[in-house]
């Protein structure tokens, strides 16, 4: 996995965090769904990336 695909995926995991997070301190149901779509969005993107390294080696 290139640096560059890690660090965004990382980017996108937390900011789905902070969604989560606003969404549940304001009782933003949408806000905070999009949170964990978000988060999950990236994990599965990080283990595609795994399988590819793993190919790779």
């Amino acid at each position: 996995m290139a640096f560059d695909d890690k660090v965004d995926n990382k980017t996108e995991e937390l900011g789905g965090k902070v969604k989560e997070g606003v969404g549940k301190a304001t009782d933003d149901e949408r806000l905070e769904a999009e949170g964990k779509g978000d988060q999950a969005g990236s994990k599965l993107k990080q283990a595609g990336e795994n399988i590819k390294d793993a190919f790779k080696s």
